[in-house]
């Protein structure tokens, strides 16, 4: 409790925000003034619901409902730019629930490196679009034809930074004032769609970071008459948004990046993380792809790939190597949507990775085809929509061996309960198309 008061004394917090990420990567929270917080502090908890229900808040498993003990990590506490004199915390589940949360499962695969010698860095890029529209004018326009920001975008447009710079540099400094490590915001395909770049952080940090800033992102924009979608595809005129993660391997005693190489190639070593990726990412493809929209972004024509494959420096793989001879070499997993959950996305491409080097999996091979719609001959082709994806999961023991029996179980109910939700939902397009059929 003396370290917990020192922290809130170097932050000069007043106001704490605590709470966690759930599947739906939406931070559950509760708002205390200092001397509330403490006393919470001394037996803290919070309820356990909000690991068994879907995005809508729909209870999809468990057996019990309480208010679960809980365990806060002093080590993510950070400002929190939309109040004076306040800090964001992270307080996990744990008791019963706490195997079912997403950051305990990145947790479990980060102490596997650890146990294993390794320590990681990550880092998330998001594709986001910002529409002009508020909460209320997209209900009261039943969430369609939604007015565009910015509709003459181009990609990399500089006509466009330098018409919203001033917008842009607010965005910036709210992000920054979370206390996360940005590298950089840039103009990217389609109308209002920007790219946020995180820089590398060693282990949760570079999860955190991702989850905040959507938060951020989303709440600023809010603030400014706007709304910041990270839905994966919006539909015609909009592009497909990704949530591509980067990550490398160290060796804990020299400091040295395993994937580095002096040849300036993609070594052994990250030819078979890889191939564990190749392996599991398939069949556990549900962890970072868990909405029914992440798999409308997989229709073709769309940039993001179709099949599980890898190449150097590609952009139309799902993991793209960046060799190097020096620290900058990393893998880049490309797959995950924009909406995906930070934690699992980290834990999935990990975990996987690690379960090929422990089991020294053989070098997969290039993909020697260069469009993203191609399934090269061998290639596992990733899972059309969530149900093939929660079936996939459910029936993968390697899953279940990494991930835990528990988690599987759950996250498949719930994938599967956002999947039956949207099972009788009707476009217009397919009014459109079978109407007067």
């Amino acid at each position: 409790m003396s370290e917990l008061k020192t922290l809130l004394t170097d932050y000069e917090a007043e106001i704490i925000h605590v709470g966690q990420f759930d599947y739906a990567s939406i931070f559950r929270e509760r708002r205390l003034r200092r001397a509330q917080f403490l006393e919470w502090a001394d037996d803290p908890r919070f309820a356990n619901v909000i690991a068994y229900w879907d995005s809508s808040d729909n209870i999809v498993a468990g057996d019990s409902y309480l208010t679960e003990v809980q365990k806060i990590d002093l080590s993510s506490i950070r400002p929190y730019p939309a109040e004076k004199n306040a800090v964001l915390i992270i307080a996990e589940m744990a008791g019963k629930a706490a195997g079912l949360m997403p950051r305990q499962i990145l947790r479990r695969q980060i102490e596997r490196a650890d146990e294993l010698g390794y320590s990681v860095k990550a880092a998330f890029e998001f594709e986001v679009i910002l529409l002009d529209e508020t909460a209320k004018t997209v209900r009261d326009q039943g969430f369609a034809e939604l007015n565009r920001f910015a509709p003459e975008n181009k990609c990399w447009s500089g006509t466009t930074a330098a018409t919203h710079a001033e917008l842009i540099a607010k965005l910036e400094e709210e992000i920054m004032g979370y206390g996360i490590n940005l590298f950089g915001i840039g103009v990217e395909l389609g109308p209002g769609c920007l790219e946020i770049t995180l820089g590398a952080e060693s282990g949760m940090k570079a999860a955190d970071d991702a989850a905040f800033m959507r938060m951020g992102v989303r709440s600023w924009a809010r603030k400014n008459g706007l709304t910041a979608s990270f839905m994966p595809y919006l539909g015609p005129g909009y592009p497909g948004i990704g949530g591509h993660i980067t990550m490398s391997i160290y060796d804990k005693k020299s400091g040295k990046n395993l994937f580095s190489d002096a040849r300036g190639g993609t070594n052994a070593f990250a030819k078979t993380f890889i191939a564990g990726m190749m392996d599991l990412v398939p069949q556990a493809f549900a962890m970072c792809a868990s909405s029914v929209n992440a798999y409308r972004r997989l229709a073709p024509g769309s940039w993001a790939p179709k099949a599980i494959t890898w190449s150097e420096y590609a952009f139309t793989t799902a993991v793209r190597s960046v060799p190097s001879a020096g620290e900058t070499a990393r893998l880049e997993f490309r797959s995950p949507p924009a909406d995906c959950n930070p934690y699992l996305t980290m834990a999935l491409m990990l975990g996987s990775g690690l379960d090929g080097l422990e089991r020294k999996l053989a070098e997969p091979p290039v993909a020697s085809t260069a469009g993203p719609d191609d399934i090269p001959e061998g290639a596992e082709r990733l899972p059309r929509d969530l149900y093939e994806a929660a079936e996939r999961l459910e029936q993968n023991v390697a899953a279940e061996r990494l991930f835990g029996r528990d988690f599987v179980t759950n996250f498949v109910s719930a994938c599967k309960s956002e999947d039956a939700h949207l099972r009788t939902a009707v476009s217009a397009a397919e009014r459109e198309r079978y109407l007067e059929a």
